[in-house]
């Protein structure tokens, strides 16, 4: 399990305001963070930093084809 002690949880800006939202903490030098809003003490996925941005990456790619 990672230390996310100093983690600056964020809203993602594609998230609405019906609560289903998701938080991300991108602030650590060695961990990405994610989780689900409406549950801060839930279970967090983790990523490298290199991953996430790969995966931010297909994700802007794939958005720009819809």
């Amino acid at each position: 399990m990672h230390d996310v002690t100093g983690a600056a949880w964020r809203k993602s800006t594609r998230s609405n305001n019906g609560g289903d939202c998701v938080e991300v903490a991108d602030n650590l030098s060695d961990i990405v963070g994610l989780r689900d809003s409406k549950d801060p003490s839930g279970p967090i996925l983790t990523f490298s930093p290199t991953a996430w941005a790969t995966f931010i990456r297909a994700t802007k790619a794939e958005g720009s084809h819809h």
